[in-house]
């Protein structure tokens, strides 16, 4: 059985992966902050003044909380598992889609785990913000990594399904 693709399903693979590459830099590379390279993480600005950085980036690390770099390393396999799916599915390869199905779980891990961090913490972070502010910068923009990753899982999972039915029926 030929593996299906969706034009807007590798779309999201290939651009993601540039995002959450240059969110997990950030989170490595933070106390370079201000130098010369801070013009890439230039629309962090915003979301620095949403959440409160010193707690994030120096006050947590020196603590023992490395939420932030797991953060980072969770993006650099989700990356790896972006690329696998592309390259798995440009030759073929049946199981391309759990692969892509198991990136897009990633993805939609990562807001849900930033929104149940925030509750248990007691919104530790963003406290200082009014409740626009946080719809609107936070809450928001993070609806896409929570409904299009949600669609790709739903369309893979159904893909890999068809998979599984068909693989019963020849093996019967």
């Amino acid at each position: 059985m030929a593996v299906k693709t969706y034009t807007w399903v590798t779309l999201w693979f290939i651009l993601i992966p540039l995002v959450e590459q240059c969110d997990g830099s950030l989170c490595f590379k933070i106390l370079r902050h201000g130098g010369d390279l801070r013009w890439i993480w230039e629309p962090y600005n915003i979301s620095q003044i949403v959440r409160n950085p010193f707690i994030i980036f120096l006050q947590a690390p020196e603590e023992g909380d490395q939420f932030a770099n797991s953060q980072a390393l969770m993006n650099v396999i989700e990356t790896v598992l972006s690329f696998l799916y592309f390259s798995l599915t440009r030759i073929q390869w049946p199981p391309a889609s759990l692969v892509g199905f198991a990136s897009a779980i990633f993805t939609l891990t990562r807001p849900i785990m930033y929104w149940t961090q925030g509750y248990h913490c007691n919104y530790c972070m963003t406290e200082h913000n009014d409740s626009e502010t946080v719809l609107s910068y936070l809450i928001i923009p993070s609806l896409l990594w929570v409904i299009v990753p949600s669609i790709i899982i739903y369309v893979l999972g159904r893909d890999i399904c068809a998979q599984l039915r068909f693989a019963d029926r020849v093996i019967m």
